[in-house]
């Protein structure tokens, strides 16, 4: 979900943090995985030292990266969900490990919840703290929007969005622009229950319906399921009734879609491993 946003005014990077799935089908990270991890931590160094401004929306380690390169922090604004309040034991652990590893670097360190930042005639304006899902047990998140006339808005890990706050928030700031990290198909009826997957889709055509949205991108959490077209085949279907462009993070980047956590049982059968 690592996402830089530049405007006239602050060139921002958000979450900068990939990992990959420790097990999926029983089966450890292919080397071609492994590979790609490293090219996109590469290319997230090489926009972050391009970035005024750096935000952590929550400390799970696919949105922030506390044991190396933290000298992309030096000399930036920093804005992160704060370490102690709206939050579960593991994040606080891994927020503390963090901000004790960057004491120093920042220019500007600050907690971001429910708060609003100027940048010249940009506003990053912050959601109090949501869930990570359906379940406070994963701990909170925060939503980002970005304003500069043209409003973007960045929904990290709200695996839907389930929840009515989350929902009203994205409502409430009426994006132009929607990056939305899409409900967790690929554990659905497991850890992901077809109850939410089904308020998840209808959220997401009230969005589509009452936001003034040009483009939506579906990615992260929905990305990771080799049928997500056909899961959000409602999504697509109203976007273009609507004029709202839908497509995954690859496409709007002209870039192929290449679900690898997806394929990984099809990479080891293409390219076994010894």
């Amino acid at each position: 979900m690592c996402c830089f946003v530049e405007t006239r005014d602050a060139r921002i990077l958000i979450d900068p943090g990939v990992s990959l799935a420790p097990y999926r089908f029983g089966l450890p990270p292919h080397p071609v995985e492994l590979e790609a991890l490293s090219e996109s931590w590469r290319r997230i160094l090489d926009y972050a030292e391009r970035a005024d401004v750096l935000l952590i929306t929550h400390y799970h380690f696919d949105h922030f990266n506390p044991f190396e390169d933290t000298y992309i922090y030096e000399g930036k604004t920093v804005l992160v969900k704060h370490p102690k309040n709206n939050i579960n034991f593991s994040q606080v652990k891994r927020s503390k490990f963090f901000l004790d590893k960057i004491e120093g670097l920042p220019c500007r360190l600050e907690f971001a919840d429910n708060s609003v930042f100027r940048f010249g005639e940009t506003l990053v304006k912050f959601s109090p703290p949501v869930c990570h899902g359906a379940d406070p047990r994963l701990g909170y998140v925060l939503e980002v929007l970005i304003d500069d006339g043209y409003r973007l808005l960045y929904s990290s890990d709200v695996e839907g969005p389930v929840l009515d706050d989350q929902l009203n928030y994205i409502l409430e700031c009426k994006p132009n622009m929607l990056i939305l990290d899409g409900a967790m198909t690929y554990m659905l009826g497991y850890k992901y229950s077809f109850e939410s997957f089904n308020k998840s889709l209808s959220n997401i055509l009230m969005i589509l319906d009452k936001c003034p949205l040009e483009k939506l991108i579906l990615d992260h959490h929905a990305l990771r399921d080799v049928d997500w077209r056909e899961r959000f085949k409602p999504v697509f279907e109203a976007g273009e009734v609507k004029g709202v462009q839908v497509f995954s993070a690859a496409e709007y980047a002209g870039l192929p879609v290449n679900l690898l956590e997806a394929r990984r049982r099809e990479l080891y059968e293409q390219q076994p491993v010894r």
